[in-house]
């Protein structure tokens, strides 16, 4: 049986699914060797061809949307250009932050993994900020690094600027990584977790979004809670969202 992928959301317009870690959204140049990607994995399911409004980093899960034609795709984008479109991403992080805060921090550009070596390549810093709060942490009796317990929190953050690898980024940046993170997290954590906990994923997922519909305006509300070794991880400490 061909690959399915979970739809939250499907209109004679759009199509939004439940990504799951590990899947690119479409043909990159770096990742030459992969076969498996959301926009055909799609087309195949629906027998029609699709567009996407945006992106997820290949281990995020979660809200992606796509248009029917690539109009209706342009202006979902668009939305995302403006700032218009309220994202919510929930992640797992090191260490225990304040409840809740605001990470005003520039970012400098970065070269996309869908962009080609000849285009602009500016690393000139863009204004970023990430909004969170925090909704639950936890202490273990565990040793790594040089303290004799570890700890992690649950947070939900709000990106109000769409800037790559923004979210993990800011959280590298107040000294608080996602789990998971091979790029920008902790080495040690990574593998306490996937060798010990059995959670071998990044620890982020698009879980909201609210945007308006590209044909009737009106404002959608699009939910996907995290599932699978997310949840799992979230039972045995505890915490919101475990099953």
């Amino acid at each position: 049986m061909a690959e399915q992928l979970p739809i939250l959301y499907r209109d004679e317009s759009i199509v939004v699914i439940d990504k799951p870690p590990g899947l690119l959204v479409h043909r990159s140049e770096i990742d030459r060797h992969e076969t498996r990607f959301a926009i055909q994995i799609l087309r195949d399911q629906i027998g029609r061809r699709v567009w996407p409004a945006h992106r997820l980093d290949r281990g995020t899960s979660g809200i992606l949307l796509f248009g029917l034609s690539p109009e209706i795709a342009g202006r979902l984008g668009q939305q995302f250009e403006q700032g218009t479109i309220d994202k919510r991403y929930w992640a797992v992080v090191r260490g225990h932050p304040p409840t809740s805060g605001s990470i005003d921090h520039p970012l400098s550009r970065q070269r996309d993994a869908y962009e080609f070596q000849g285009s602009d390549s500016s690393t000139e810093a863009q204004a970023a900020l990430t909004h969170f709060r925090k909704l639950a942490e936890i202490e273990l009796p565990v040793a790594i690094d040089r303290y004799p317990s570890i700890r992690y929190a649950l947070l939900e953050l709000e990106p109000v600027t769409g800037r790559r690898h923004q979210i993990r980024r800011h959280l590298k940046h107040i000294s608080h990584p996602i789990i998971g993170d091979a790029t920008y997290g902790k080495g040690r954590h990574n593998r306490y977790f996937a060798e010990e906990l059995g959670c071998g994923r990044l620890l982020l997922a698009c879980t909201g979004m609210v945007f308006d519909h590209p044909d009737s305006g009106e404002r959608l509300q699009i939910k996907a809670p995290v599932a699978g070794d997310f949840a799992a991880l979230l039972a045995r400490f505890g915490w919101p969202g475990g099953q």
